[in-house]
């Protein structure tokens, strides 16, 4: 078996210095085999066709399944909300093949290893009517390095931007700590996107705030914030694209599944996040469109302190673990068995190594008693805790929950508080790079270290993968280090997801998104069906 050197993670979360660099022909690899609608506000920055082929005064209702986190800072995660919307812009997009696209940047090159000159689209203007100019660009890239934590995508990456002083009218360029040709797709991150100088400002500690209302460049203009309840967007008639057909967005966050399947099935929402599988069955089939989707549904272990931090313990919580019945139970069949951390939307990885599991000694649970964390959004998740603890009781475990919602537990987790805890993780993050997930998750270093997990050969295997160039090799090296954290028990994975999407009957062009950053885009309408 190999046995991981642990030792505690500091208060202060530690950043891994890896240059994660994925070329272009990767991204299609990883990315190629998504399906359905992906449409967004840059579907037509290609086809520049300016005007829509429909209009419509009917306004699209969402329920979203988690509320703000930060106010709609554009530098957090809540700036995926905002994409979902096609709010907020970057300079690039991702296509369905993981390729970068024009979008507030029309195009770019690089200068040398470490410089990127990317070309701004002239003609766009801000919602608060300012133009859009290569200083703001630079503006908003540098809010983005320059904050604590920047945005997951520029871990270790040391980016800086300038104007480009040879056509200050027309370029920025890009710079990162070491030679990155991930750079273009890094800047489709809907935490980079562009914003007009009138969003940013600093509190009382120098803190930099971001105010979004109003402040963007997308087809709908975000205009209420209504606390951790709602949102309101409108058509923004001034747009350099395609003119959004739909005349706005009602936006509400629906924590709780049965209230967001409830708002399917009597018509109060036109379109719905992530309903739940226990759901399914009271709702209407035609109106669930089922998306396999790159997230896994783990169970972390932490390895630094407690029960876990004995390998013989983790092996036998993994075999206690019987995820088919949690697949059966909770999700209705609606999700795959795990066979590791990546799951099927990325088909490449049905070729990982073999590997070799301890068995787990007679009487390793020997009554210990555990902690499992876990958080109310995602409404199958406390389902899953209550099989778990039964499971893992079963194998001798004494076992106890603590379930909050998630925005009150993540510190908790990220700082090792719990023996165990259940997370449902996009293991593709922003880029479409597995090894960012790995390294965010599992290195010494990592940002998102819930297992406290620390092995120089894992690391040692990250850093291989991040450097090898797409293709054959650079698959084998991600599932090499796949293989060694999960011999190593830091994670048990248990089920890949697919999200249900509900929609109305009269809705249309809905982005079905693997990636979770687009949903209403400037050809989405609903009809009589569903106003």
């Amino acid at each position: 078996m190999h046995t991981p050197a642990l030792r505690p993670r500091p208060r202060a979360a530690r950043r891994l210095a890896l240059h994660l660099a994925v070329p272009a022909a990767g991204l299609l690899l990883l990315t190629g085999c998504f399906s359905g609608s992906t449409g967004s506000a840059a579907d037509t920055a290609a086809d520049q066709s300016g005007t829509s082929t429909a209009s419509s005064d009917a306004r699209i209702r969402i329920a979203h399944l988690q509320p703000p986190r930060s106010g709609f800072s554009t530098i957090t995660d809540d700036a995926f909300k905002m994409g979902r919307w096609s709010n907020i812009e970057p300079l690039v997009v991702l296509d369905e093949n993981g390729d970068a696209q024009p979008l507030l940047a029309t195009s770019w090159s690089q200068v040398d290893d470490t410089t990127w000159r990317f070309v701004v689209r002239q003609g766009v203007q801000f919602h608060d009517g300012q133009a859009l100019t290569p200083a703001a660009v630079v503006g908003s890239l540098g809010a983005a390095a320059a904050a604590s934590p920047p945005p997951r995508i520029l871990d270790g990456v040391g980016l800086t931007a300038e104007v480009d002083p040879s056509a200050p009218d027309e370029a920025v360029l890009v710079r990162t700590a070491a030679a990155d040709p991930l750079l273009p797709q890094r800047l489709s991150s809907p935490q980079l996107a562009i914003m007009s100088p009138a969003a940013y400002s600093t509190d009382g500690s120098g803190t930099t705030v971001v105010d979004p209302v109003r402040h963007a460049t997308g087809p709908f203009v975000l205009t209420a914030v209504n606390g951790t309840s709602s949102a309101s967007l409108d058509r923004f008639e001034g747009y350099w694209g395609e003119q959004a057909a739909a005349a706005g967005i009602d936006a509400t966050f629906v924590p709780d599944g049965t209230a967001r399947a409830a708002a399917l099935r009597t018509g109060t929402a036109d379109v719905v996040e992530a309903v739940p599988a226990g759901q399914a069955s009271l709702l209407d089939p035609e109106l669930l469109h089922e998306v396999k989707m790159p997230r896994t549904n783990t169970l972390y272990l932490n390895t630094s302190r407690g029960a876990f931090a004995d390998p013989a313990v983790r092996a036998a919580a993994r075999e206690a673990i019987d995820s088919q019945r949690v697949v059966d139970t909770v999700y209705e069949g609606r999700a795959d068995v795990a066979q590791g951390l990546l799951g099927p939307a990325l088909p490449w990885t049905a070729d990982r190594p073999q590997r070799t599991q301890a068995v787990a000694p007679a009487g390793a649970a020997n009554g210990r008693t555990i902690t499992i964390g876990t958080f109310t959004d995602r409404a199958e998740l406390p389902e899953v805790a209550v099989q778990l603890q039964a499971q893992l009781e079963a194998a001798g475990f004494t076992v106890q929950q603590d379930v909050r919602e998630y925005a009150q537990i993540e510190a908790d987790a990220l700082a090792g508080r719990f023996d165990a805890f259940i997370l449902s993780r996009a293991t593709v993050l922003d880029s479409g790079d597995p090894v960012a997930y790995l390294a965010s998750d599992f290195s010494c270093d990592g940002s998102f270290n819930i297992s406290q997990f620390c092995d120089p050969a894992v690391d040692a295997a990250i850093a291989t993968a991040s450097s090898t160039p797409a293709g054959p090799e650079r698959r084998a090296a991600v599932l090499q280090a796949e293989r060694l954290i999960l011999e190593a028990d830091a994670a048990v994975p248990m089920l890949h997801e697919r999200v249900l999407q509900g929609e109305q009957a009269g809705v249309a062009d809905a982005a079905r998104d693997p990636r979770e950053r687009a949903l209403v885009t400037t050809r989405t309408t609903v009809g009589a069906a569903s106003s």
